[in-house]
């Protein structure tokens, strides 16, 4: 699950929609005046139609002085005013749309595309791969002068036409590559394409094929794997044209080496279910049959312009309780020319188990992560090609949480030099209800040595190993959970962190290694100006710009944002402070400490009293992590600058990376929790002397737009008075299976748990003053079909006090046609008119 316009325009469409409201009240009374004067004047004396001119001409001067008086009536505050929308008190510049659409405030980062090509693992100079001087080249981190240029230009020329470049990825040993072009964007993660392959020493483009949904190179850069019309075929770069089709069944029914919709949105996050042997003597794939999966019809309305009909296109979309689609692992021979099943079916009571991860541990055994559909039981299977085996290696129970998918399992080989004895791999595992990475060595193993432990957690498990050094590199929240800090932890010295990165001050740092990590590009995103440096972490010669890092040499920084930081001394832009909350006690008698920060506006007067508008913004998905210290400028700035509110957000209970226990009390019973924290966050604001408590909302999309309404409901509008939600859930029967269940189990097993978590209250919801419902018509992921049914029900039970906006063939993002631009420029005006209390009318 998952903006920015002109102000003074803003501004002047809000003053003349109130103008013409008022001429409107005018004109009817005018007209209803002259009607009476006529009917008058045939029969009264012209002293009694002068006497009644007085009367309405003082009632008219009643009302005009009603109306321009600066307070406000129903409580006898000041009328709430808006803030110069250009310059604050000191004369530095504000935050508006139009600086934050234009790019003032776009942070620059560059990706390098680090090379796995040496089979020496001691042998690593960093090389990845760039564009530069209109050509992509590969570059050495550890030798400056080293360059060695790829293809030149972004085009080439094939059979006389003219081929654009949209993607290069270069064979292991650097003599090839494999060329990506005429792109087609499927669903989030997929496309569909034409590949060439390039022969640097002949200089020879070659067309492997059209409409193909991925292309992988084997490690031993020879052969190419290709998925074509959900069939895998197998294309040869010595003989240059495709030498086996390795599957046969591939329809619209029957995915081979590819995600189906479910799995390419909530499994892999990717294009991709198919991985070679580290040696390319095998790879193994999933194939995915759809065949009982039930279909969902998308129509499309403006694809084309002159279409009187509706293009509909349907996927297969399994909902919660219904048919999942039944997955095997298989595994192929390049030497044979065959391939078989694993059966990862027959280890489990119900034959639509999850499939989340597969890794090759060595060049003859593979392990899969094997799940029930609710992902309650994991099992760890080890597949054997050589033996055509399939066994059960571990078992193990969620106790009381859920099995996240994860993508980060790591293959550790074996080496008696560095006295690792046994081929093995690192995992992530809960320890004492948090997340820590564990190594199970040999790969059988059923107890793993426990790397490290305590009451923080590792993100998304290791980033990386030197071979050499026995370390395992990861990203952490053991400084604070609203921070990510690297450190490392050496295999032959289990619970021995140690620091990379400098945790004496707030950080937010990501990172990407060369292949045998010696070498890193370490990204700092915040809370301060992003920068982005390459680190050599072998060396022992003292760092001469530390910054960062408190570990390894700066070799040089790849990106400082210099232009960014000059740019941000004109501007004013509104700071977020990062705190922990405390909501109060649970049911137990327990602190609830959530994670917090607020956006005070420009020029803030705590003296001030019943002023402040507060700006609620929500995701609070399971797992889900929005208070993060990173940099950034955007919609919640524009909000505090612009329209002088608070703007708040607050993880609530059933978020990420605060421990087991505080995320899975969500489990079977989602929106509930989820929304007492969010009322409480607004108790607590509205309790302040300078905040108007008749002004706190709540803004959120895709699960974010589920709390909106969940908490309009539970709230009935004490709280929070106003609510603008995008793209809601609004029934779980009504979503995906493996995001649904994973953490509601099936209707089925749960009915009391989906007919509690749907918004279903609406005339709770209608006590708050209005509420505002976006969503796109072509949304994949959460179906109009949501929006639509909570309308049905707002219709049925007389609610009115509400908005609409829809989005024709947008999809989950709304940027169809312009309106990723709409969709934020109506929730500003939308929010701004409902501070002017024009909704009160």
């Amino acid at each position: 699950m998952s903006g920015t316009g002109d102000n003074n325009h803003n501004e002047r469409t809000s003053l003349t929609a109130r103008n013409d409201a008022d001429e409107d009240i005018e004109r009817i009374s005018d007209t209803h005046f002259k009607s009476q004067s006529r009917q008058l004047v045939d029969r009264l004396i012209k002293l009694g139609v002068v006497v009644l001119l007085l009367v309405w001409g003082s009632l008219l001067l009643i009302k005009t002085l009603k109306h321009n008086d600066s307070t406000d009536p129903q409580n006898n505050r000041p009328q709430f005013q808006f803030p110069n929308p250009n310059i604050t008190a000191d004369g530095k510049l504000k935050v508006a749309f139009n600086n934050v659409r234009n790019g003032t405030f776009k942070v620059q980062l560059k990706n390098i595309q680090w090379l796995e090509h040496s089979p020496d693992m001691n042998d690593d100079t960093g090389l990845y791969v760039t564009w530069q001087n209109d050509s992509y080249v590969v570059k050495s981190v550890s030798d400056e002068h080293y360059e060695k240029v790829l293809v030149k230009g972004k085009t080439f020329v094939k059979d006389g036409h003219n081929i654009t470049i949209d993607n290069i990825v270069a064979s292991p040993d650097l003599q090839k590559l494999l060329i990506k072009t005429n792109t087609i964007k499927n669903w989030r993660h997929s496309t569909v394409a034409s590949y060439f392959t390039y022969d640097q020493k002949l200089k020879v483009f070659n067309h492997i094929g059209d409409h193909i949904a991925l292309a992988l190179w084997s490690p031993n850069s020879i052969e190419i794997a290709y998925v074509q019309d959900n069939d895998i075929f197998l294309y040869s770069t010595t003989e240059n044209k495709t030498v086996e089709q390795v599957t046969s069944d591939g329809s619209s029914q029957i995915f081979n080496g590819r995600p189906d919709w479910v799995y390419e949105e909530e499994v892999f996050e990717s294009d991709k279910a198919l991985w070679w042997s580290p040696d390319g003597s095998y790879f193994a794939f999933l194939k995915i049959d759809e065949t009982d999966v039930n279909e969902f019809t998308i129509p499309y309305y403006v694809q084309e312009e002159n279409s009187i009909y509706p293009e509909m296109r349907t996927i297969k979309y399994p909902k919660s309780g219904q048919p999942n689609p039944i997955v095997d692992l298989y595994v192929y021979s390049i030497n044979d020319k065959t391939s078989f099943a694993s059966h990862t079916s027959k280890y489990f009571q119900d034959s639509d188990n999850l499939i989340t991860e597969v890794v090759w541990v060595g060049n003859d055994k593979v392990i899969a992560k094997v799940s029930d559909r609710s992902q309650d039981l994991l099992k760890i299977l080890a597949v054997d090609p050589n033996t055509r085996s399939t066994e059960v290696s571990r078992i193990e129970s969620s106790q009381g949480g859920w099995w996240e998918v994860t993508h980060n399992t790591m293959y550790i080989p074996s080496s008696k030099k560095f006295k690792r004895f046994h081929e093995g791999y690192i995992d992530i595992l809960p320890i004492n209800g948090f997340n820590h990475l564990v190594y199970f060595s040999p790969v059988n193993a059923t107890h793993p040595v426990i790397l490290t432990k305590g009451r923080w957690e590792v993100v998304n498990g290791p980033a990386a190993f030197d071979y050499e050094t026995n370390r395992v590199y990861f990203i952490s929240t053991k400084k604070s959970s609203m921070e990510r800090h690297l450190y490392f932890v050496k295999l032959d010295a289990p619970g021995i962190v140690h620091k990379v990165t400098d945790t004496s001050k707030d950080g937010v740092f990501s990172a990407t290694f060369s292949t045998n990590a010696r070498f890193m590009l370490l990204t700092y995103s915040g809370p301060k100006i992003p920068y982005q440096k390459i680190v050599d972490l072998r060396s022992q010669t003292k760092d001469k710009h530390p910054e960062g890092n408190n570990h390894g040499e700066t070799l040089y920084y790849l990106e400082e944002n210099e232009e960014l930081s000059k740019k941000m001394k004109l501007y004013k832009a509104p700071k977020k402070k990062f705190s922990e909350l405390n909501l109060g006690k649970d049911e137990n008698g327990a602190d609830i400490i959530v994670n917090s920060f607020e956006i005070l506006p420009n020029d803030f007067n705590r003296n001030l009293k019943n002023h402040y508008p507060v700006f609620f913004y929500a995701y609070g998905g399971p797992n889900s992590q929005q208070v993060v210290k990173n940099f950034g400028v955007g919609f919640n700035e524009i909000i505090a600058s612009q329209l002088g509110a608070i703007v708040v957000v607050v993880d609530g209970r059933g978020t990420g990376f605060k421990g087991r226990e505080f995320r899975s009390l969500v489990r079977d019973n989602l929106g509930d929790y989820e929304a007492q924290d969010q009322i409480a966050a607004a108790t607590y604001y509205g309790s302040k002397p300078y905040v108007d408590s008749d002004k706190i909302s709540l803004f959120g999309w895709s699960y974010g737009g589920y709390l909106t309404l969940k908490t309009l409901e539970r709230d009935a509008g004490k709280h929070f008075k106003y609510g603008m939600s995008v793209a809601p859930v609004t029934d779980w029967r009504l979503y995906d299976s493996v995001y649904t269940e994973r953490y509601m189990h099936t209707p089925q097993e749960n009915e009391e748990g989906y007919n509690h978590a749907r918004v279903n209250n609406v005339t709770s919801i209608g006590e708050a003053k209005r509420f505002l419902l976006m969503h796109g018509t072509g949304d994949d992921n959460v179906h109009f079909q949501n929006s639509l049914k909570f309308l049905d029900e707002l219709n049925l039970n007389n609610i009115e006090n509400y908005d609409v906006h829809v989005f024709p063939d947008s999809d989950h993002s709304i940027s169809y046609h312009n309106a990723n631009r709409i969709v934020y420029d109506k929730l500003f005006n939308w929010i701004k008119h409902a501070y002017l209390g024009v909704y009160l009318l």
